[in-house]
C-alpha cells in the first residue's frame, strides 16, 4: 500500500441519483468499477448500519442503492418505522427520500444475526457503550467499520481502538471523509476514505482485505470511497477538525473573516500532522480527504455543527443558548480536551486547540485567547527548521486586534 490512498473505483460526474432512479437496483451499477478493472475484489453481500442518524441514515441510503442488502438499527421506534413505512427520516433527515430496500429495525440482535459486515456510526461519546451492545449479538469475524471522529476522554484512544477493546475477535477500521449527511443521502457526489489494517495476507490477496470490500459496498456513480491502512492518520485528521472548525467559526463570529480563516487551516493542519506522526501516522494521509478534504469542508459551512457553534459563540451567544436552546451533539466540544489532554501527554504543541479548549473550558474571552495566538513567538514554516522568536509587538499585537475586532462587531 505504501500509505497511498487507492480509487477503487472510476467516477463519472453524474446528476444526484434521485430514490426514483436507484431504489429499485438488485444489482451493482455497471459504472461502479471501470470497465478494464482486473481485480476481483467483492462488496459485502449484506450490510447493518449500526445509527440511525442523519449520517448512519445516509451510508445506509448509499449501501442500498449500490445493490447491497442493507438493514438499518435505530433506537427509536418512531424513526425505524418511519424508514420502512414512509421511507423517510424526518428527525435526522428531512426533506429525504430513501429507497424502498433500506429496511430498519430496533432489535439488535436481529440486525446483527445475518450481517456479513457492520458500520457502527454514533457519536463518538457512544462508541465504548454501543460497541460492547455489538459484541454480544455480533457473528465472530465480522469486519466493523467505525464512523465516529473524535479522541476517548481520559483514555486517548482513537475510536478504532475504543472499539476494538471491546470487539476484540474482529477485524475494526474506519470510514472518514468530508461529507455532510445531506448532500449524501441526496446523491450529490461524495469521496471518503476506508482505511483498515493491512496484515501479511491482505497485502498478498487486497481484494479479500475489509477497506477493499467496504469500498466497494459503498461505491456508486456518486460515492467514491478511497483505501488506505493509515488508520492514525485518517482518524486523528477527523477529530482535529472538528476543533479547528470551532475556531474558525469563533473567529468569524468576532467579526474577522477570510484571511483569518486561512491561517487557521493552515496552521490547523501542522497541528494534525504533527499529532498524527507522533502517534505513527503518515503526513500525506493527512492531506488526503480525511484531514485537509475534511477540514476544508467543515470550516467553510455554517452547515458544519462545529462551524456552527464557534460562530454563535463568537457573536456573544451563551453555550446554552447555542442551536436555539437545542441539545445538539457537537464532536468538538468534548474533542477540544482529549486532543489536547493527548497532546500534552505526548509532548505535541497545538496552539489552535489549546485556545478553544481554553475558551470553551476555561472561560476565557474569544478575542483575548485569540490575539495571544497570534502574539506567538515567531517560528519557522515548515517546522523542520528549528527556531523560535520573541514577537516583538506581541503587546501591541493583542491591543490591535482586540481593537480591529471591535470596529467588526
Amino acid at each position: 500500500m505504501g500509505g497511498r490512498q487507492v480509487p477503487v473505483a472510476e467516477f463519472t460526474p453524474a446528476s444526484p441519483i434521485t430514490p426514483s432512479d436507484a431504489e429499485e437496483k438488485s444489482s451493482r451499477p455497471e459504472t461502479s468499477l471501470p470497465e478494464n478493472d482486473e481485480t476481483h475484489a467483492h462488496p459485502f453481500s449484506s450490510l447493518t448500519v449500526v445509527g440511525a442518524g442523519s449520517w448512519g441514515t445516509a451510508l445506509a441510503a448509499t449501501a442500498a442503492r449500490a445493490g447491497t442488502k442493507t438493514i438499518l438499527w435505530g433506537r427509536s421506534e418512531e424513526v425505524v418505522n418511519e424508514i420502512n413505512e414512509a421511507h423517510t427520516n424526518s428527525v435526522f433527515l428531512p426533506d429525504c427520500e430513501l429507497p424502498r430496500t433500506l429496511k430498519a429495525t430496533s432489535d439488535l440482535q436481529a440486525a446483527l444475526a445475518d450481517a456479513d459486515a457492520v458500520m457502527i456510526v454514533v457519536p463518538s461519546s457512544a462508541i465504548r457503550a454501543v460497541s460492547e451492545q455489538v459484541a454480544a449479538h455480533i457473528p465472530e469475524g465480522v469486519p466493523i467499520a467505525v464512523c465516529a471522529k473524535g479522541i476517548e476522554a481520559d483514555t486517548g484512544l482513537l475510536m478504532t481502538q475504543v472499539a476494538e477493546s471491546e470487539l476484540a475477535n474482529h477485524s475494526v477500521g474506519v470510514i472518514s471523509g468530508p461529507t455532510f449527511a445531506r448532500e449524501t443521502a441526496i446523491g450529490h457526489p461524495t469521496a471518503v476514505v476506508s482505511a483498515f489494517p493491512f496484515s501479511y495476507a491482505d497485502r498478498l490477496t487486497p481484494d479479500e482485505s475489509p477497506a477493499v470490500r467496504f469500498a466497494m459496498t459503498l461505491s456508486t456513480e456518486a460515492f467514491r470511497a478511497y483505501v488506505s491502512d493509515d488508520l492514525v492518520g485518517v482518524e486523528i485528521g477527523g477529530a482535529v477538525k472538528n476543533v479547528v472548525a470551532i475556531a474558525c467559526g469563533m473567529m468569524q463570529g468576532v467579526g474577522f473573516a477570510e484571511n483569518t480563516r486561512a491561517a487557521l487551516i493552515t496552521r490547523g493542519i501542522d497541528e494534525m500532522m504533527v499529532l498524527a506522526e507522533k502517534l505513527g501516522g503518515r503526513r500525506e494521509t493527512v492531506a488526503g480527504l480525511s484531514g485537509v478534504g475534511d477540514l476544508t469542508l467543515t470550516c467553510s459551512s455554517p452547515t458544519s455543527r462545529n462551524m456552527s457553534l464557534g460562530l454563535q459563540l463568537g457573536q456573544g451567544i451563551e453555550r446554552k443558548d447555542c442551536f436555539e436552546g437545542r441539545h445538539i451533539v457537537v464532536e468538538g466540544e468534548a474533542n477540544a480536551r482529549s486532543i489536547t489532554d493527548l497532546a500534552r501527554r505526548l509532548g505535541v504543541t497545538m496552539p489552535i486547540c489549546e485556545a478553544v479548549r481554553r475558551i470553551l473550558y476555561e472561560g476565557a474571552d474569544i478575542e483575548q485567547t485569540f490575539a495571544a495566538l497570534w502574539s506567538r513567538p515567531i517560528e519557522a514554516e515548515p517546522s523542520a527548521m528549528d527556531l523560535s522568536y520573541s514577537h516583538p509587538a506581541s503587546q501591541e499585537a493583542q491591543e490591535a486586534l482586540a481593537r480591529a475586532a471591535e470596529k467588526m462587531s
